[in-house]
């Protein structure tokens, strides 16, 4: 396992070469990727998607390339790139995938040779539930506007005893900070230029899902929740909260889709051998995309190099104590990663 001072040496030593490089849209105008060429690219806030008319497996599936960028985004805002951000969710992800495939699915296709770090991630071109499935065991402190500590803040100013949020009934008293939930919640949102909370009766009103479909994505969440909290608590680590996204895929069935319990989607925090949590100056030690929230103090503020290097060195830190594995970062020229990794994928996969 490399140690804090290692991490911090790898950060400085190639933090800047390893962003250095073009975005896939520019390699596939370049003719980097021939085979792409005339594909449509969807450029998200951390992960970038090409499709095409030709991009369909020997048995006539339609493929999603999704290419993992380095981009972090807090507040529905970009604020700049981390080093090693790529590699690191993608083997998070690829890491928490192994663990509840079988109760989730997945629309990731397998690729001899691909490695679990990979930034280019083959999936199949899924026709997407249009909501987040988020699940909370904790009230986390957080600073985003659909958190449930935020709706908590609101109804207390205003002088309320209970609350409403997203279909369930809470008493403000039985509610703190960074406090146990009094049941694993299902919190769903939806997915729009703004996010709102939304429960359960409301998606299917709105034709968002049907109630067949959000019990499927919500029992199945639950179960695999619990499968990963008792994984993490071996190691010394909570599940705090999480948000998955789900669709449909040839065959008719719901799979999960994009990113799986990685830092930027979920909430980890340390914890002792009884289960009650590490603080640090009051606050719960996180391995999560929260502590850059933290670093926010303007409405536009991009990142400094020395506070995109610091994040990198607490990604880091908390996938290895996620996974329990050391980071051996691909340090090959990024253009170098990706156009490898694509062609590994469209050889085994067209």
């Amino acid at each position: 396992m490399l140690d804090e001072q290692e991490i911090r040496n790898l950060v400085a030593t190639h933090g800047a070469a390893v962003n250095e490089g073009r975005s896939i849209k520019q390699l596939i105008d370049d003719g980097e990727l021939p085979r792409l060429e005339g594909c449509r690219v969807l450029e998200g806030k951390v992960s970038d998607s090409v499709f095409g008319d030709s991009l369909k497996t020997a048995s006539g599936k339609t493929i999603r390339l999704m290419f993992r960028n380095h981009r972090i985004s807090t507040h529905d805002v970009n604020r700049g790139t981390i080093p090693f951000k790529d590699q690191v969710l993608a083997f998070n992800h690829d890491y928490m995938l192994q663990l509840v495939k079988p109760i989730l699915g997945s629309s990731q296709f397998e690729v001899e040779g691909l490695s679990p770090s990979s930034t280019v991630i083959p999936a199949e071109n899924l026709k997407l539930v249009q909501l987040e499935n988020v699940l909370r065991l904790y009230m986390a402190k957080s600073s985003t506007s659909t958190s449930l500590y935020q709706h908590w803040l609101q109804a207390k100013e205003a002088g309320q005893t209970s609350l409403h949020y997203a279909g369930h009934h809470l008493a403000l008293e039985e509610l703190s900070p960074n406090g146990r939930l009094p049941y694993l919640m299902d919190t769903p949102s939806t997915k729009e230029a703004v996010d709102r909370t939304i429960n359960a009766d409301d998606l299917v009103a709105q034709g968002i899902c049907t109630t067949a479909q959000y019990q499927q994505i919500r029992n199945s969440s639950l179960m695999a929740f619990g499968m990963v909290s008792q994984h993490l608590s071996e190691r010394g680590m909570i599940l705090v909260d999480t948000k998955t996204e789900h669709g449909i895929n040839s065959e008719g069935q719901i799979v999960v889709a994009d990113e799986l319990y990685t830092m930027d989607s979920s909430r980890f925090w340390a914890c002792h051998e009884d289960g009650s949590l590490m603080t640090r100056d009051g606050e719960p030690i996180s391995f999560s995309k929260e502590f850059a929230r933290g670093m926010v103090t303007e409405k536009n503020q991009q990142f400094t190099a020395q506070q995109a290097n610091e994040i990198a060195v607490r990604y880091i830190q908390g996938l290895q104590h996620l996974t329990g594995q050391q980071f051996n970062p691909d340090l090959r020229p990024r253009d170098q990663r990706i156009i490898e990794s694509t062609n590994l994928i469209l050889d085994s996969l067209l």
